[in-house]
């Protein structure tokens, strides 16, 4: 500085407003420096590390790039070079030294904060890539550390503005802790659900859940701080309070997709009229069936063994133990499903019959699908009560069916 007064001098500038040219010079030259270290940092340095980041095999590193988190860090480079270079620049200015000093801070702080912002986003965009992603979802945790930096810097900025320690302010927002809880009530219970949502593996990204109060019905796709993102089946996005995942009800079917079976929980209705006792000509139509020509042949066996030892009266129907339409048609339902290449045999596997109604008797099929995408799920079901509705005559069964208009108009005619 002594030199550049010099000069200024003998350019035949005296007085004061020497003193302000050689300031202005001074601070012309800092910049200068500050503006060719930044891109002689930024330009070789960072463009050779991106360089090798992309050439890489890995993937969690390319993130960085692709947030120009390196980038950002290459502003404290000329910070440092100010702080070294303008106390001697504002030597005898010490006003002007001090407002320096606390514009350099609150620079320092404000880069500081987005190379942290960066470098957390990155890290979340690094963990989507790994397998553990879809089961643990750190997306919430980022949002919050980085609500706690902001925050931390918001701090130590008021702390330079006013030349205080950062410790006495933070005694001072105590007693602002109520209004604090008021204003960030929703990151504080959504930052603790998403914790209990993690940790219990409640719900992770690619999840089908349901959750009719929010209008739910389909895969998440995020698992943010304050809110979860779900795609319904309609192609529309509904957003849950994550809090609500915890405080509430809502239906994951996570477990079905990895159980490897689908539920198939159906029943048809069967006209009560048409249910009665085998005659011989009906067991001999139902005896070249294949699925059942064996059970049959086993069931007439058994029969007759018990009515000949307990001497039955076979003239009457009420007499002894006989086959009926209807236990002969479950019978064969259980030994088609048994034979379908696309029923889980391994899981629950029923076909029972429920208590009768004014409809007639509900005769049910509780078995589970080996393939539980969607739509292979309703062909198969589709196709197994396509079978069963058709070939219910075979068996002298109707199914029931309320009147409808046309049977009327029949009637009438």
């Amino acid at each position: 500085m002594s030199f550049i007064y010099y000069m200024v001098n003998a350019a035949g500038i005296q007085g004061s407003l020497a003193h302000y040219i050689a300031l202005a010079s001074g601070i012309a030259i800092v910049a200068v420096i500050c503006f060719g270290a930044y891109y002689l940092i930024r330009r070789p340095l960072v463009t050779v590390i991106h360089r090798l980041i992309r050439v890489t095999d890995t993937t969690w590193d390319d993130p960085l790039v692709e947030h120009r988190a390196l980038e950002q860090l290459a502003h404290m480079g000329p910070a440092i070079i100010v702080y070294l270079l303008i106390p001697l620049v504002l030597e005898g200015y010490p006003a002007l030294l001090r407002v320096a000093h606390q514009v350099l801070v609150i620079y320092v702080v404000i880069i500081g904060a987005r190379v942290l912002d960066r470098f957390l986003s990155a890290m979340s965009d690094a963990w989507s890539y790994s397998e553990h992603s879809r089961e643990i979802s750190i997306k919430s945790f980022i949002q919050f550390f980085k609500i706690i930096v902001y925050i931390a810097a918001g701090v130590m900025i008021l702390s330079g503005l006013l030349d205080r320690s950062p410790m006495v302010l933070l005694s001072g927002l105590t007693a602002l802790t109520a209004i604090a809880l008021l204003v960030f009530r929703d990151t504080i219970l959504g930052l603790v659900a998403g914790i209990q949502l993690s940790a219990n593996r409640m719900v992770s990204v690619g999840d089908w859940i349901e959750m009719p109060k929010y209008g739910a019905d389909g895969d998440v796709l995020e698992v943010a701080l304050t809110t979860v993102k779900v795609q319904n089946w309609d192609k529309t996005i509904s957003t849950i309070p994550t809090y609500a995942l915890i405080s509430e009800s809502f239906k994951n079917w996570r477990g079905m997709q990895e159980s490897g079976g689908r539920r198939i929980k159906r029943s048809i209705n069967i006209d009560l009229q048409t249910i009665r006792h085998c005659s011989a000509d009906m067991l001999r139509r139902y005896g070249r069936i294949q699925y059942i020509s064996d059970y049959i042949e086993q069931k007439m066996g058994e029969l007759t063994a018990y009515n000949e030892e307990h001497n039955v009266d076979l003239e009457s129907l009420v007499n002894g133990r006989r086959m009926t339409n209807i236990g002969t048609f479950r019978a064969y339902v259980v030994a088609y499903l048994k034979n379908h290449p696309k029923i889980n045999q391994e899981m629950t596997f029923l076909v029972r019959q429920l208590a009768p109604t004014e409809h007639g008797l509900p005769l049910e099929v509780y078995v589970f699908c080996n393939d539980v995408n969607w739509a292979a799920y309703e062909t198969v079901q589709a196709d197994i009560f396509d079978h069963i509705l058709a070939i219910a005559s075979e068996f002298d069964l109707s199914v029931f069916q309320a009147p409808s208009g046309e049977d009327f108009r029949q009637l009438n005619s």
